[in-house]
């Protein structure tokens, strides 16, 4: 018994600290302005919703880079989302200007059918 205890103590540890840095990385990016104005957006989208139907959630753990120095900050994310009918990426590359977000590209990627929605090009 203490030598099976021995081999599982450490996979553990090593398991629950990749845990816990996958979910700071997880929390720091949806935290950030960028993210969760991009997501108001796709959720508001006729195309979007068209797309992938209503509700649009978000998934776990987004890839990219958020950047923040108080008064402005980028973000280059890619972040999995997914609704009734499908699933996709949000792709978004934004600036912060004393905390208003400039998009310079917010575009979802339908898994599957391959079809793209620029975001910035469809109308309310």
């Amino acid at each position: 018994m203490t030598g099976v205890l021995l081999v599982l103590l450490p996979v553990l540890a090593f398991g629950t600290g990749a845990y816990l840095v996958v979910s700071l990385v997880d929390r720091t990016f949806k935290s950030s302005g960028g993210y969760q104005e991009a997501l108001a957006l796709v959720r508001s989208d006729p195309a979007a919703l068209r797309a992938l139907g209503a509700p649009i959630d978000d998934g776990w753990f987004p890839t990219g880079h958020v950047e923040s120095d108080g008064a402005g900050g980028t973000s280059d994310l890619a972040i999995p989302v997914s609704g009734p009918k499908g699933d996709g990426t949000l792709y978004v590359k934004a600036t912060s200007d004393m905390g208003e977000w400039h998009f310079t590209r917010l575009l979802l990627r339908v898994k599957g059918s391959g079809e793209e929605i620029d975001l910035l090009q469809t109308e309310p």
